[in-house]
């Protein structure tokens, strides 16, 4: 939190209302995650199908300490906008370029909030007949949960508050802070 305290913050840093998780924690949470994807996927091909924009740190990341051959691939859906909470609204602006079926597909998010976005997901890519469909999430908001969704693998549960950072944005900004944090209330609309 010093750097925050200092007498001249980035333009950045003034976005930040508190850090949520440090850069080293983000960092020790995901090499636990790769290492436990790892194990359980030992001896399969894996596909990973990372949902753009948030998910792309942790995705770059986590491929970084997996030990077992992956491929890539991406979706982009949108359900937020330049709001603070879900739409409900989901829709698919990027489609995947890989044919999913009979292969390992681990879905890497970046956040699960009220789980309606992943929900979609799920039903859309289980329909192309994947031989394994599991989750891997940075952080989850259980709070928000309005349909439960399983997720194998969760870094850090995390109280109803709007975060950025480590690819998490709000109105496409804020992505690349090295750590987690609060957006800071001033920058938070009112509610509509």
């Amino acid at each position: 939190m010093e750097r925050l305290r200092g007498v001249t913050q980035t333009e950045l840093e003034q976005a930040v209302g508190e850090i949520l998780i440090e850069a080293d924690a983000l960092q020790s949470r995901i090499g636990e995650l790769g290492a436990e994807i790892s194990a359980d996927y030992a001896g399969r091909d894996l596909l990973l199908v990372g949902v753009l924009k948030g998910a792309v740190f942790f995705m770059a990341d986590l491929m970084r300490e997996l030990t077992v051959p992956c491929e890539i691939d991406f979706m982009a859906i949108s359900s937020y906008g330049a709001a603070t909470d879900s739409s409900g609204v989901v829709r698919i602006l990027k489609d995947l370029d890989i044919n999913v079926s009979g292969r390992n597909v681990l879905v890497v998010e970046d956040i699960i909030d009220s789980g309606l976005t992943l929900s979609y997901l799920m039903r859309n890519l289980r329909a192309r007949k994947p031989a394994s469909l599991e989750v891997v999430t940075l952080l989850t908001k259980p709070e928000r949960r309005e349909i439960d969704v399983p997720v194998r693998y969760v870094g850090f549960e995390i109280p109803n508050r709007f975060v950025i950072g480590y690819g998490l944005d709000f109105a496409e900004r804020y992505r690349n802070l090295p750590y987690v944090a609060v957006l800071h209330a001033d920058l938070i609309p009112p509610a509509t």
